[in-house]
């Protein structure tokens, strides 16, 4: 197996290009959220954001001819298709109708320390001071940005417990999917798993269809969105850029999602931020810009969406 990428220098901006894609379109997929949300059960708005995910991508793999990856890849890609693809959009989806955006966000936000941590323990990742400096920062501003937009603080026991099992769902699928890749391309992986993520939800069908029945076209174009950017396409340039990046590094990347959703919701919603909101998602960017500053040789140092992120969150 070859030794992956240097930290700095030419190889790096791929990768670092892509993981920006990804954090972007896991940003955009809570406006939509609002809107599908508001027509759709968390169930059955996981399942149709997999369908459509799963059509494009399938429709992609079979232009580009992309056949099955090495028998070695499999446990990873089913266990990330059914904790990533499939349990964490359920689960966050309902405990975001359980507790208030802000507290969401708060509880959602450990899913990127869990990600170092378990990188450290199973994949040999280090725990170097510079990243766990830039994930205390981020986290910090991450909690202020929840706490900004938690409104009257509504909140309960089982959204909470709902939120924190999106989290470690969250974290088990990305540290799962690490190892894949070295074995399996990203388009491979990330088509693989959103199959098994959608079939794991598809005993939300029949609400599926009765509710695309009466919901209105906004939401179901929103949900199509939902499976062909935030989905399709922003997992694939995950897969990529994390099959080049140690996996805490790129979770710590996703704390710069509730700096990029105040700033869309503030464009496309009219809603504007306060200061303590603005604060907290400078100090999430902050918090990414040092964590990312890693070593200049060797073995990436660890450092997941869509990922968690203000309001919607991840990702996804």
């Amino acid at each position: 197996m070859t030794e992956p990428p240097r930290a700095g220098g030419r190889r790096a901006w791929p990768a670092l290009a892509a993981a920006a894609v990804t954090v972007v379109l896991w940003a955009s997929a809570f406006v939509s959220i609002r809107s599908a949300g508001a027509a759709y059960s968390p169930g059955a708005l996981a399942l149709g954001r997999l369908l459509t995910g799963s059509l494009v991508l399938g429709a992609f793999a079979l232009v580009r001819r992309t056949g099955l990856p090495d028998r070695r890849a499999w446990p990873g890609i089913l266990c990330s298709g059914v904790l990533w693809f499939g349990a964490y959009m359920v689960v966050l989806n309902w405990g975001e109708r359980e507790v208030d955006a802000g507290t969401a966000a708060m509880v959602v936000n450990i899913g990127p320390v869990l990600i170092a941590l378990l990188g450290a323990r199973f994949l040999g990742e280090g725990l170097p001071r510079r990243l766990l400096a830039g994930m205390a920062v981020s986290f910090t501003g991450a909690v202020v940005v929840g706490a900004s937009m938690s409104g009257g603080g509504r909140s309960s026991v089982l959204g909470v417990l709902l939120c924190l099992l999106a989290a470690a769902a969250y974290a088990g699928g990305v540290v799962a999917q690490k190892p894949a890749l070295r074995y399996a391309g990203a388009l491979q992986v990330t088509v693989l798993g959103c199959l098994v993520g959608t079939a794991a939800c598809l005993p939300f069908a029949g609400v599926l269809v009765s509710e695309a029945a009466r919901a209105p076209l906004s939401a179901t174009l929103n949900m199509v969105y939902l499976g062909v950017f935030p989905t399709a396409l922003a997992f694939t340039t995950w897969a990529f850029a994390l099959a080049r990046t140690a996996a805490g590094r790129m979770g710590a990347t996703t704390y710069a999602v509730p700096a990029l959703v105040v700033l869309m919701s503030w464009l496309l919603l009219g809603e504007v931020p306060g200061p303590l909101t603005l604060a907290g998602g400078v100090l999430c960017l902050a918090g990414v810009a040092v964590s990312r500053r890693g070593s200049r040789g060797g073995r990436p140092s660890a450092g997941a969406g869509e990922g968690a992120g203000a309001a919607r969150v991840p990702a996804r």
